[in-house]
């Protein structure tokens, strides 16, 4: 297997243009072919039956003055078929031409420093994601590429539109990029040549030992053997006959549909929650979406049956919408697997198109198990994150990634969470079941007055937070139950706001502050004199735990022990100015200063 993580500069899969935007070209022809074939079919009828050609004769009029509604006609009526093959020939080969450049001029190298791209043919593009900024790795198969055997990779990267895009490689060659560069990032240098086999051009030193001594005891005993023959020459490889290299590429590509999205040997064979058929559809029919489709139903049943034709051009298509919706959810959370790899957590799901992503250990900021009011009978949770680089807003793919449990129990969270926070899961964990049901000052979280109950009337009851092991842990919520867990390494700063009804009943707000993401740690109420004591509890120990973090550099351990601790000294060097504390009616403390990249 090739190495693409050598330094050199590599080209991705020949089929990647037609990938990226052959689809849209295959689209418009389409379309133009679908709307052209009553002409189409017209002149084919003259060609192979002429007996037809008199009927096609008097339409003739009609197309030679029809150039807008009927190119096909006025083409044919003028005599230009030959110009127009001529031009759809030079279109063609333009389009392949395209095609060609667009490959060649599109590059990419991995070095120890970053993930370069170079792409582009008149207008040229060069984009680097640094490797001590990444956020994660996403491999996307998508059902018309896996046809191909190639797969997207994505290095996701903190800050807005910083990721880098690969697509389309090898779905193999995709797995083991992924793999060196998660070896890079992680800040081991050294290669790690155990176990691994020998790349085209490189010898591994145990290999070479072996060989050269298998040579060396095979020349001798032809040396001692007297009138030995002389060895013969290998048989000459014949190439296989075409259908049976047909029938391997077809073997090769049912495997792959049929092989699981967790690799086993990159990851465990067997994923730590399971995600049952029944459980995924039932989930998504109680989810919120529910409450909107019966909306939608009943707005379209009065419309029809008060003759309002009006609504259907409404709220069908928003119906249509909410159906596709809904059946995304269902196919996205199929064949689920979450693992523990050396590198990170290993997360996969699909059945046509597949996708899995991989968040190295020190990049998620904040853990959020949330349980909608229809699910409370059956204990069921969803679990996202906040990672840098994903934003609350993103759609599509760039949303699912952020849910690294679409439905599961809650011993399925204590599962996730153990995955997620390694550290600290054997603490945090008597705290989760007190965090997910409990109420009050149960499990040692904090609780809320009774006068809390005038901002907080359902919820004041389950308002709380605690810490253990520099996790931060906040349950809130009644229709909406919610348990937001920081690790206060990576909290950005954490904020108390007393607003003038607040201040009435003293009582106060304390909001944890990440990365941008769909988790938002806040305590909405508390008695304003705990408040302040969790301020500076929370806003010293932050430091002290960025201090003393190493996991963003999770394989420097184990090759290089300094390497671990270079970067403690620059987060405890960088924290220093953050010790002022603002007085006033909202006071804010950031455990990281201006530390220079401190989101990734």
């Amino acid at each position: 297997m090739v190495n693409l993580a050598d330094g050199e500069w590599h080209r991705l899969h020949p089929a990647s243009p037609l990938l990226r935007g052959g689809l849209v070209f295959l689209a418009v022809l389409g379309f133009v072919i679908a709307n052209l074939r009553e002409r189409l079919i017209d002149i084919f009828l003259t060609i192979f039956a002429p007996g037809t050609g008199e009927q096609v004769d008097d339409e003739y009029t009609g197309w030679r003055q029809d150039w807008a509604n009927d190119p096909v006609g006025g083409i044919v009526s003028n005599g230009l078929v030959g110009w127009a093959l001529l031009g759809l020939a030079v279109v063609i080969i333009a389009v392949i031409v395209g095609f060609w450049l667009s490959w060649r001029m599109h590059t990419f190298r991995v070095t120890h420093e970053a993930v370069e791209v170079r792409s582009g043919i008149l207008f040229r593009s060069h984009r680097s994601a640094r490797l001590d900024r990444i956020q994660g790795i996403n491999v996307n198969r998508p059902l018309f590429a896996r046809l191909f055997g190639t797969a997207k990779l994505e290095v996701s990267v903190a800050g807005q539109s910083a990721n880098v895009q690969l697509a389309y490689l090898g779905s193999a060659l995709a797995d083991a990029l992924r793999a060196d560069v998660l070896r890079l990032a992680s800040g081991a240098r050294a290669e790690r040549t155990q176990g691994r086999p020998a790349m085209p051009g490189e010898t591994l030193p145990a290999a070479s030992e072996a060989q050269s001594g298998a040579a060396e005891a095979q020349a001798g005993a032809a040396e001692t053997q007297p009138g030995a023959a002389p060895t013969e020459a290998p048989a000459v490889t014949r190439t296989p006959p075409v259908t049976a290299r047909a029938g391997a590429l077809v073997t090769q590509r049912v495997d792959e549909f049929l092989a699981p999205e967790l690799d086993p040997d990159l990851a465990p064979p067997e994923s730590v929650v399971h995600l049952p058929l029944g459980r995924v559809v039932g989930s998504t029919l109680l989810g919120g979406s529910t409450m909107w489709g019966i909306i939608l139903v009943a707005i379209i049943v009065v419309g029809v049956t008060t003759r309002q034709v009006w609504v259907l051009f409404s709220f069908v298509p928003a119906a249509i919408g909410l159906v596709s919706y809904t059946w995304s959810r269902i196919t996205r959370s199929l064949r689920y697997s979450i693992a523990g790899t050396p590198d990170g957590v290993r997360i996969g799901h699909g059945l046509l198109s597949t996708a899995n992503q991989t968040i190295p250990p020190g990049r998620v900021h904040a853990i959020e198990a949330t349980q909608w009011v229809f699910w409370r009978p059956f204990g069921w949770w969803s679990v996202r994150i906040n990672v840098a680089g994903q934003s609350i807003s993103a759609s599509g793919d760039a949303a699912q990634r952020t849910v690294v449990l679409p439905v599961g129990t809650a011993a399925d969270v204590h599962r996730v969470l153990a995955l997620l926070l390694p550290d600290a899961a054997a603490d945090v964990e008597p705290l989760v079941d007190a965090g997910l049901i409990g109420r009050g000052g149960a499990g040692g979280f904090s609780t809320t007055p009774r006068r809390a109950a005038w901002l907080r009337p359902f919820s004041w009851r389950r308002i709380g937070l605690a810490a253990a092991s520099g996790v931060a842990v906040i349950r809130r919520g009644a229709l909406v139950r919610s348990l937001s867990l920081v690790p206060l390494a990576r909290m950005q700063s954490v904020a108390l706001s007393v607003g003038p009804v607040e201040r009435a009943l003293d009582l106060a707000t304390l909001r944890l502050h990440t990365v941008t993401g769909p988790v938002t740690a806040v305590l909405p109420v508390a008695d304003r004199s705990e408040a302040t004591a969790l301020f500076e509890h929370l806003s010293h120990e932050a430091v002290e735990r960025a201090a003393s973090d190493t996991s963003h550099h999770w394989g420097a351990a184990a090759t290089s022990p300094v390497i671990a601790t270079e970067p403690a000294t620059a987060t405890a060097t960088a924290t220093e100015p953050a010790t002022a504390i603002a007085t006033g009616p909202a006071t804010e403390s950031s455990p990281h200063g201006t530390e220079p990249g401190r989101v990734g």
